[in-house]
C-alpha cells in the first residue's frame, strides 16, 4: 500500500477514534463527493449521464459541497460526477477541503485538467485521480473517444512537472485479460510513474449502455489471481490494503461495508451507496441511523451478487486490518516499503 506516511497516521488515528474512543459502529473513511452529474465523455460502463437534461445542467454549491463532508466528519473525499473540473468553481471546493486539512482526491478523465492546472496548488493534501482504463487503444475503446489516453498521459506529465500528486484509478471489464491489466500497470507505475494506483472489477451500473461486459465474482478472482502471479502486487505502488487484494484474488471474502464510503450528490446522501440508488436522504445521519444497511451484500441483494468494488469491501478490509496484528504488522510494512 503506497499511501503517503503522514496520510496513513491521519487516517490510522481517526479509525483508532472512531472505534476505541468515541465508540462508533458505523462511521465513513471516505466520503464520495459528486459536485454535478454532467461529463465531457459518454463511457460505455458508466449510467451517470442518464439523468435528464435539466439535472445535467445543475452544479452544486460550494458551502454544499464542503458542509456535506464536514458533516461526516471523514478525513478523505473523492471527488468524483460527472467530471469535476466542468464545474465552475471546483477549485474552490477543493481549496476550501484542503484548508480543513481533508484529504482530497479530484477524480477526474484529464481532459480539461492541463486547462485548469493553474487554478489548483500542490499540497500533500490535494491529489489528481485520473481514470485510465488501459493502455490506449483500450483506453479510448472504453471511453468512446479517441484520442484521450494520449491527453490523459500529458495532463499526468505535466501535473507531476508542476508538483502535484497524481493517482490513477483503472476499471477492468470481462474484455480484460491478466496481460493487459499488467500492462497498463506497469506502465503507469513504471513508465509514468504516479504516485500510486487504484484498480476495481467493473460494477454493472443498470442504466450503463453496456451492459455485456461486467464481470462476475469468479471471473474477477480468476483475472486478478493471474494479473497478480509472479510478485506483481509487491511491486506495483497499488494503493489498497493488502486484505483488499487479498480479496480480488478470492484468497479471502468479506461482506461489504457499504456506510464506510457514503456518497453525497445534487440529491443527497444516496442509499446504500454510489452503484446503487435505492433512495435519497437529507442529512448523513438519517444515511445511518435509517438505512436498513442489513438489506444489502451478495445474497441478500441480487444487485450486489457480483460486485467487488472497493468502495464496498475497501472499508471492510481496512477495518479487519485494525483487528488483526498480523495484518496491520503486513500493512504497516508495506507502507514502508511504498514510501521508499
Amino acid at each position: 500500500m503506497a499511501m503517503p506516511l503522514r496520510q496513513t497516521i491521519r487516517v490510522s488515528t481517526y479509525l483508532l477514534q472512531q472505534k476505541l474512543i468515541k465508540r462508533q459502529e458505523k462511521f465513513p473513511l471516505i466520503v464520495e463527493l459528486e459536485p454535478l452529474f454532467a461529463c465531457n465523455l459518454a463511457c460505455e460502463g458508466c449510467g451517470k449521464i442518464q439523468h435528464p437534461a435539466g439535472v445535467l445542467k445543475q452544479r452544486m454549491p460550494v458551502a454544499q459541497a464542503v458542509g456535506a463532508v464536514l458533516e461526516s466528519g471523514a478525513p478523505m473525499v473523492s471527488i468524483a460526477g460527472g467530471e469535476p473540473l466542468m464545474h465552475p468553481q471546483i477549485d474552490e471546493i477543493v481549496r476550501q477541503l484542503v484548508a480543513k486539512r481533508k484529504y482530497v482526491f479530484l477524480c477526474t478523465n484529464a481532459l480539461l485538467m492541463r486547462k485548469k492546472l493553474d487554478k489548483f496548488t500542490p499540497s500533500p493534501y490535494f491529489t489528481f485521480t485520473v481514470h485510465i482504463d488501459g493502455l490506449r487503444e483500450r483506453h479510448d475503446e472504453s471511453v468512446a473517444k479517441e484520442g484521450t489516453f494520449d491527453e490523459a498521459v500529458a495532463a499526468i506529465k505535466e501535473a507531476k512537472r508542476r508538483g502535484f500528486r497524481v493517482t490513477t484509478n483503472s476499471t477492468f471489464f470481462n474484455t480484460d485479460t491478466p496481460q493487459t491489466i499488467i500492462e497498463v500497470l506497469d506502465y503507469l507505475n513504471d513508465e509514468l510513474k504516479v504516485d500510486e494506483m487504484m484498480i476495481s472489477p467493473a460494477y454493472a451500473y443498470e442504466k450503463a449502455p453496456d451492459q455485456e461486459h461486467f464481470l462476475g465474482v469468479e471471473q474477477t478472482r480468476e483475472l486478478f489471481r493471474k494479473a497478480f502471479a509472479g510478485g506483481n502486487r509487491r511491486r506495483w505502488r497499488l494503493n489498497h490494503s493488502p486484505l483488499f487484494l487479498d480479496f480480488l484474488e478470492g484468497k479471502v471474502d468479506f461482506e461489504c461495508t457499504a456506510w464506510g464510503i457514503p456518497n453525497y450528490s445534487l440529491f443527497g446522501w444516496q442509499r446504500p451507496c454510489y452503484l446503487m440508488s435505492d433512495g435519497y436522504v437529507p442529512t448523513y445521519r438519517e444515511l445511518i441511523e435509517k438505512t436498513d444497511w442489513s438489506k444489502y451484500g451478495r445474497g441478500r441483494d441480487s444487485r450486489c451478487d457480483n460486485c467487488m468494488a472497493h468502495c464496498g469491501y475497501e472499508p471492510t478490509a481496512v477495518l479487519a486490518t485494525m483487528g488483526s496484528l498480523k495484518e496491520s504488522i503486513r500493512a504497516a510494512r508495506e507502507t514502508v516499503a511504498g514510501t521508499r
